[in-house]
């Protein structure tokens, strides 16, 4: 029986890891994802489904009794349950898969209803089709900064980093958008795929839609990636002048032998499906083009990008090498010892990275960095201020005069 993936026959120790860590990938980070009851990868979309199910119950009873507040929290917690039921399913059609995301289109609907800002469902032409995405905006819809999320790579616009409520960025008065693109969340329920290249020219789409809204400030326009989003990121930033501000985590954006051959293998199972491609050595030669080096030299808006020391998708050489590269002014904060993580990191005491990195989009995007502005400090696991001081990496063998 030949086996369409070569790692495939590592489905046993995928199922092990499931049951042992309650995670699917990123190995290296402690928090479980997965209930105890989920015993193998099968298992997941019935599990999380149910508790899915239950929440969607709560919050059903909540809103009927009045209880704004306490429904759109149980609705979040649905949605994201029924997100990660069907995340686990990679086959076009699948009638699971259709049913969970289903029910978090129809929670999220309610969300929107229910929320104490507009959120707005748009979809944004592309290339002969349309790309669904998410607009929070502010109460009061004046003209102001606007970010842009990138999503990892199978992320959604009804989850990943801005969740239902937009609930990291309302607070710092911007106003956000999320989206599903080529091979995300509801694009890929459409066959919309990934290939090497299309994405960055689905963000430039984005931005064509971004600068109709009497919202959005063209000159006030940044943008934040987060795992496989910081290529694409790095790539549309290169691509496109109109981005003025650009913050990555928990980067993937160099050689990616370390997702598709090195980490779970469950992440070359998806990235598949995301691209419809079925044959291994094909899609290989595609991942050999998903590289952000060589378009560094094209990024002139001010660059922040945040990496765990020892992300194992992107190794510390390779960040160092694009941080190099990039063009404009460019900051790089290094997680002392992190993985791939970016969430309830011990270095900032717990709070989430997101809230630092949209302050220092909104800084760059003020005017706040010089021309020529170049950084690079570690933040360590324990004590000091974190990004607001500077710290050399650890490299003691640098300085020592020895090789």
């Amino acid at each position: 029986m030949k086996l369409r993936r070569r790692r495939d026959a590592q489905q046993w120790i995928l199922d092990h890891m499931v049951k042992t860590t309650g995670r699917v990938q990123n190995f290296a980070t402690d928090a479980r994802q997965l209930p105890p009851t989920v015993k193998t990868y099968a298992m997941i979309p019935k599990i999380v489904g149910q508790h899915g199910l239950h929440a969607e119950a709560l919050a059903q009873a909540a809103d009927a009794a009045g209880h704004r507040v306490t429904a759109l929290q149980a609705y979040g917690k649905a949605i994201a349950s029924y997100i990660e039921a069907q995340h686990t399913i990679f086959e076009d059609d699948n009638a699971q898969k259709t049913y969970w995301y289903t029910r978090a289109l129809e929670c999220h609907a309610r969300v929107r209803e229910l929320a104490g800002h507009p959120i707005e469902r748009v979809e944004v032409p592309w290339e002969g089709r349309s790309l669904p995405g998410m607009l929070h905006l502010q109460p009061d819809r004046k003209r102001r900064p606007t970010i842009i999320f990138i999503p990892g790579m199978d992320g959604t616009k009804e989850s990943s980093g801005v969740g239902p409520l937009g609930s990291a960025f309302m607070p710092h008065g911007v106003h956000v958008f999320t989206f599903d693109g080529p091979g995300q969340g509801e694009s890929n329920l459409r066959k919309t795929r990934i290939t090497h290249d299309n994405y960055e020219r689905a963000v430039s789409a984005v931005v064509d839609y971004l600068l109709t809204r009497p919202e959005v400030d063209p000159s006030q326009l940044g943008m934040i990636g987060s795992s496989f989003g910081t290529l694409w990121g790095l790539r549309a930033a290169a691509r496109d002048g109109r981005i003025k501000a650009l913050a990555v985590v928990a980067v993937c954006f160099g050689d990616k032998r370390g997702i598709f051959e090195h980490a779970s293998p469950r992440f070359k199972q998806v990235f598949m499906y995301m691209a419809g491609i079925r044959d291994e050595e094909a899609f290989d030669h595609m991942a050999e083009q998903m590289t952000s080096f060589g378009c560094g030299a094209d990024i002139k808006c001010p660059t922040l990008i945040c990496s765990g020391e020892f992300d194992p998708l992107t190794g510390l050489d390779e960040v160092l090498a694009m941080f190099e590269e990039i063009g404009g002014p460019k900051e790089l904060w290094v997680f002392e010892d992190e993985f791939h993580d970016y969430r309830g990191l011990q270095n900032l005491c717990e709070v989430e990275t997101i809230h630092f990195m949209i302050d220092w989009v909104m800084d760059a995007l003020a005017g706040k960095l010089s021309a020529n502005h170049r950084r690079v400090t570690l933040i360590p696991r324990e004590g000091g201020a974190g990004p607001y001081e500077d710290r050399p990496l650890f490299a003691p063998w640098r300085s020592s005069g020895k090789t």
